[in-house]
C-alpha cells in the first residue's frame, strides 16, 4: 500500500518527465532550415567593367585613366581585401528587399552563406585574383604582409520592387572603394562600382542570379581601377604613347 508520503514523493519524481515532455512538443519545429545562396566571380566577358564609374585619384602615384593600361601590362604585386564595411540593414545574413514606400524587408527562407561582408569579401578576392593581373590577392588576414589594401564600403545591395511588387525587382549594387599603401597608410585612389540589373523573374533563383551579375559588375569596375592605379608609371607611359 502507498502511504500518503509515499505518493507525494512519486508525484515531485514525475513532474520533470511531465515539463520535459511539454517542453519537447512545446519547442519541436517542422520549419525547413533557410535555403543558403553563395556568390561566385563570373567568366569574364568583353565588355565587362566597360562602364566604369570610378576614376583614379588625380595626381595619385602610379594612377592611371581607364583604358590606358595595355592587355597584359598589369603590376605584379600584391592586394589585400580588407573585411568591407556594410550599410546598416544589409549587415546579416539575409537577403534585403526595398520596396516603392522605401520599406525594408528580408526574402523568408534564404540567407547568403554568410554574413555579408563576409559574402563581399570573399567574391571580391575571387574576382580580383582572376581579372585584375596582380600577382596575388588575398583576404583581410594578410594586410600587413602585402604592400597596397583594398576596402570596400558596400552603400547598396537589395533587390528593389517597384509599386506592383509581384513583378521581377531589380537588384542595385553600390561600391564605394578607397585604395591604399600598407606601409604609410597613404590613400592613394578612390573609386565605386555601381549596376542595376533586373531579375528574369520574381522566383528566388532568379533574384539572386541578379544579385551575383551586379556584385560581378560593380566589382569588375573596382577591379580595373586597381589594375590601372597599381600599375608602374614606367608601364603607363609605355602603354599610353602609341
Amino acid at each position: 500500500m502507498i502511504t500518503n508520503a509515499g505518493a507525494r514523493a512519486l508525484a515531485l519524481l514525475a513532474l520533470p518527465l511531465i515539463a520535459g515532455g511539454c517542453a519537447g512538443s512545446l519547442f519541436k519545429t517542422q520549419q525547413a532550415p533557410p535555403t543558403l545562396y553563395l556568390l561566385s566571380a563570373e567568366s569574364p566577358t568583353a565588355d565587362a567593367g566597360a562602364a566604369q564609374l570610378g576614376d583614379a585619384q588625380a595626381g595619385a602615384p602610379g594612377s592611371a585613366a581607364p583604358g590606358s593600361a595595355a592587355p597584359g601590362s598589369a603590376a605584379r604585386t600584391n592586394l589585400a581585401v580588407l573585411k568591407p564595411r556594410v550599410r546598416t540593414g544589409l549587415d546579416t545574413e539575409r537577403i534585403a528587399a526595398l520596396y516603392h514606400d522605401r520599406r525594408l524587408d528580408y526574402f523568408a527562407d534564404a540567407r547568403w552563406s554568410g554574413p555579408l561582408d563576409e559574402v563581399i569579401e570573399d567574391l571580391a578576392v575571387q574576382l580580383l585574383r582572376s581579372r585584375s593581373g596582380l600577382a596575388d590577392v588575398s583576404g583581410d588576414a594578410s594586410a600587413f604582409a602585402s604592400p597596397y589594401w583594398l576596402e570596400i564600403e558596400v552603400e547598396d545591395f537589395q533587390a528593389e520592387y517597384a509599386a506592383d511588387a509581384a513583378a521581377p525587382p531589380t537588384v542595385h549594387v553600390h561600391f564605394l572603394a578607397r585604395i591604399g599603401s600598407s606601409g604609410d597608410g597613404t590613400l592613394i585612389a578612390r573609386c565605386e562600382g555601381q549596376a542595376l540589373v533586373p531579375a528574369s523573374s520574381n522566383r528566388m533563383s532568379a533574384i539572386v542570379a541578379a544579385y551575383n551579375g551586379a556584385a560581378n559588375q560593380a566589382l569588375q569596375q573596382i577591379a580595373a581601377t586597381c589594375t590601372a592605379t597599381l600599375m608602374p608609371p614606367d608601364r603607363i607611359r609605355m602603354s599610353g604613347s602609341g
